[in-house]
């Protein structure tokens, strides 16, 4: 079983596309909302009866029936709201998600939980620290969604199939996130040999600022970041072993301790199974200094 914390748009995505990539048989909307979690469920199984697909969706608004859960996907918490500051948010959302690992340690203390909510970075550090769980048992969402941007934008550059691009986004999940051109490649072709730097610099950019963009026409991110949560469940239920940048814990990685960030990571039935460290050039270490610091700051506001 998983279990989604939080069954807003976010979360009712995540179960759906989880569903649809079949990883697992059962899952577990949550929320403290009475009866939006259980319409959720029947919403979704309704859809899936259609589709001749075999997971059972369940919708609850008890804690303990996430007993036994494999992996736990924690989106609840509060979205920016107009005047409020990204401190305001994160001291907000500090507080939601400590209450809800708090409860994930009291029913489901053999998991590995996915932490989504923002600020993601800090939130994952606040989750690693309130659970006291081993550190490959936390696997934060962002690089995985900002990787999904950055493989369209180069789709669009070069006119190739999205299915033959592979790329990397790491860093914070925010303003200091560090798409990668240079570890980047279409079938095997590196994209700096394709595309000139100025193309490439606006691809970095693109990636950077189009969830501003995307919120400001619909209101809210929500197919993509749903999708790149079924893409890390499914990496670690189906054991894949496949490499994913997400949020973790460093360890002395990256010469950094004490902070979590987005880095490329092996993806198993552990959870992360080995951070993969990249040799930096100078530019990419100064924005990856830029995010850690970013984060480091926040968590001290909290």
């Amino acid at each position: 079983m998983i279990t989604i914390i939080g069954s807003g748009k976010v979360g009712g995505d995540a179960a759906l596309f989880s569903a649809l990539r079949r990883v697992d048989d059962e899952i577990l909307l949550l929320d403290v909302v009475n009866g939006l979690p259980q319409g959720e469920a029947m919403d979704l199984n309704h859809m899936l009866s259609e589709q001749g697909i075999d997971v059972n969706i369940r919708g609850s608004n008890d804690y303990s029936d996430m007993k036994g859960s494999k992996v736990v996907v924690v989106v609840a918490g509060s979205g920016r709201k107009p005047g409020m500051t990204r401190m305001d948010l994160l001291k907000i959302n500090a507080g939601i998600v400590k209450g809800v690992v708090e409860n994930i340690k009291k029913y489901a203390d053999d998991s590995i939980i996915v932490p989504v909510t923002n600020p993601l970075d800090p939130m994952v550090h606040i989750t690693y620290q309130t659970s006291g769980f081993d550190r490959n048992r936390i696997v934060g969402m962002g690089g995985m969604l900002d990787l999904s941007r950055f493989i369209q934008f180069i789709h669009e550059a070069t006119g190739h199939s999205r299915e033959s691009i592979r790329a990397l986004v790491i860093g914070e999940h925010g303003e200091n996130m560090l798409p990668l051109p240079r570890f980047s490649t279409v079938s095997g072709i590196p994209l700096s040999s394709m595309l000139p730097k100025e193309k490439l610099d606006q691809l970095v950019q693109n990636t950077k600022q189009v969830a501003a963009k995307v919120i400001e026409l619909k209101g809210a991110t929500v197919h993509a970041p749903g999708n790149a949560i079924s893409a890390i469940v499914d990496a670690i239920l189906k054991d894949r072993k496949k490499v994913i940048p997400v949020a973790t814990p460093l360890n002395g990685e990256y010469g950094q301790s004490n902070v979590s960030i987005g880095v490329p990571a092996v993806i198993g039935r552990k959870g992360v199974e080995k951070i993969i460290e990249l040799d930096l050039d100078v530019q990419e270490k100064e924005t990856f200094q830029k995010g850690i610091e970013s984060v480091k700051s926040a968590l001290a506001g909290v």
